[in-house]
């Protein structure tokens, strides 16, 4: 992984306290209670370890998650074998009151891509018993990488079902997390409505969050569904943020509502800290009070290299009030940046590597996207995906083109469809020459169950650089050889309901040598 070498330090040395020193008046008694309600989780591979991830809470929705207020001490075993009769490290860390009791272990010193089991301990409790996979040893020859992508998990949309499955991939190394992983509205808010009443599959508890124990409560009731603690025992998750984890549509310093910045700067790092405190991320990732250190690089051997990126902290307002403001024509959509000029930087210099494929993990849609109907004689392009930002977007085309790449492929989120398309060089010729593949995976309950898009051959006919645009809950699994690419998408018929049956919508294949899909 790669990080600017500055702030780096700056998140370092801000962090000594958490790391080596036992607090004063580590509590004596005995916890009652489970106290692992949360599960367990892992994250961010490196070839020689892993973060591991538990937040002590014997009642989760109780203030504190039901913790006394002192630290405690968490001893953590990592093994070679399922029944832990070798283990590979041990230790012991401190889940500490301002962090709300979370852990977060880095191990190192292990062996580069074979699997290993994890679990914690906190007096006579056990947690649960999670997997993961170390990377390869850098610029290691590697024949094959899994990585699945899944986001936009709305609690009132419907049941984890898609995770279920997902938790049941075979051989995957990792999952990217392109976030949305909690929903900061009131209960009810955007629940499906029956005769003018909302009908939620199930309810959030409180209102809309903005203190540091909301974002807190509101973690801790999405991540007690037994289909995401499955998830991530399963697998290293490689988890970013997108809007809802702080507030829908947010940017930058600018919320949904016009909010005073520095009052909305409040909001943003309380979220943050709650993100940090149930992410299995590293200490870089720790909030910091400008901003957070969110995007960063894994590298699996000589065939992939990942670029999990930040589409929200550092970009510029949405134009035309987010399409409130009408009209709002393509030339209006000129936003000035959605990375920042450091990471645009940072991933440009980052790109030209010597991998088989390079994965840019981000959040929105990147790819044109016209959605003007039948009757329409204007493009209707969206504020809130990078056609909002057409100049950014041009760069990023750049950099790609510049640097003669044809092995790029992006993985996004956030629209809650199944995308498979490409990044054309020009976006006045859709069927011309193309810089990348894009597949954006669709949501796991966001928007409840599947239905037909109103206007689906308009839509398809007005973009022909779009293979697949499809309405149904699910995930996609990216299976990666040096040869091709093959993206698997998956969709689950209901999430109304548990029980929803899985199956794959359709396989895609790109090779390196050009961006263009083809079917498998």
């Amino acid at each position: 992984m790669h990080f600017d070498r500055r702030s780096l330090i700056q998140t370092a040395s801000g962090l000594v306290l958490l790391a080596g020193f036992a607090p004063q008046g580590l509590l004596a008694a005995p916890l009652e209670g489970d106290p692992f309600t949360l599960g367990v989780a892992s994250g961010d591979p490196w070839p020689d370890g892993f973060v591991l991830w538990t937040r002590l809470a014997p009642k989760p929705m109780d203030p504190g998650g039901g913790m006394p207020m002192k630290a405690v001490a968490v001893s953590w075993e990592v093994a070679e074998d399922e029944r832990f009769a070798r283990i590979a490290q041990s230790g012991e860390a401190h889940a500490r009151p301002e962090l709300a009791h979370s852990v977060h272990v880095e191990v190192a010193g292990l062996k580069p891509g074979r699997r290993y089991w994890y679990r914690f301990r906190v007096g006579t409790a056990t947690s649960q018993i999670g997997t993961v996979r170390t990377a390869p040893a850098a610029g290691a020859s590697v024949d094959r990488v899994r990585i699945a992508v899944a986001g936009c998990q709305h609690w009132e949309g419907g049941y984890y079902t898609a995770l279920q499955h997902l938790a049941q991939e075979p051989e995957l190394d990792a999952v990217f997390h392109y976030g949305d992983y909690i929903y900061e509205h009131w209960a009810q808010r955007v629940c499906p409505k029956t005769d003018g009443k909302p009908v939620c599959v199930r309810e959030h508890v409180g209102d809309e969050t903005y203190s540091i124990d909301d974002y807190r409560r509101r973690y801790a009731q999405y991540k007690s569904d037994p289909d995401l603690q499955a998830a991530h025992r399963s697998v290293a998750f490689l988890p970013t943020f997108d809007d809802h984890e702080v507030d829908n549509n947010w940017v930058g310093f600018f919320d949904e509502t016009g909010t005073p910045r520095t009052v909305f700067l409040l909001r943003r790092f309380a979220a943050m800290q709650a993100w940090y405190e149930h992410m299995p991320v590293r200490r870089s990732q720790f909030p910091r009070a400008r901003d957070m250190l969110a995007y960063r690089r894994l590298d699996y051997g000589n065939l992939l290299r990942i670029h999990v990126l930040d589409t929200r902290s550092n970009r510029s307002d949405q134009v035309c009030e987010d399409g409130k403001r009408k009209p709002c024509p393509p030339a209006a959509h000129n936003g000035a940046t959605v990375l920042g000029e450091d990471q645009e930087k940072w991933l440009d210099q980052g790109l030209g590597g010597n991998a088989h494929w390079n994965l840019l993990a981000q959040q929105i849609l990147v790819m044109p996207f016209d959605r003007r109907k039948a009757d329409e004689n204007d493009p209707n392009l969206a504020t809130d995906t990078w056609d909002g930002y057409r100049p950014a977007r041009a760069r990023l085309v750049d950099s790609i083109r510049r640097q003669r790449l044809s092995n790029v492929v992006i993985a996004s989120g956030d629209y809650h469809k199944h995308f498979a398309g490409t990044v054309p060089l020009r976006e006045d010729a859709l069927d011309g020459e193309m810089v990348a593949t894009e597949f954006l995976a669709t949501s796991i309950s966001t928007n409840g169950d599947g239905k037909p898009i109103p206007g689906h051959d308009t839509l398809m006919r007005n973009n022909p650089h779009v293979a697949l645009f499809e309405d149904q809950r699910g995930y996609q699994v990216f299976d990666i050889t040096k040869e091709r690419w093959l993206t698997q998408v998956k969709g689950v018929d209901t999430v109304s309901r548990r029980g929803g049956a899985l199956s794959t919508i359709a396989t895609f294949a790109v090779t390196p040598d050009r961006a263009q899909l083809h079917k498998a």
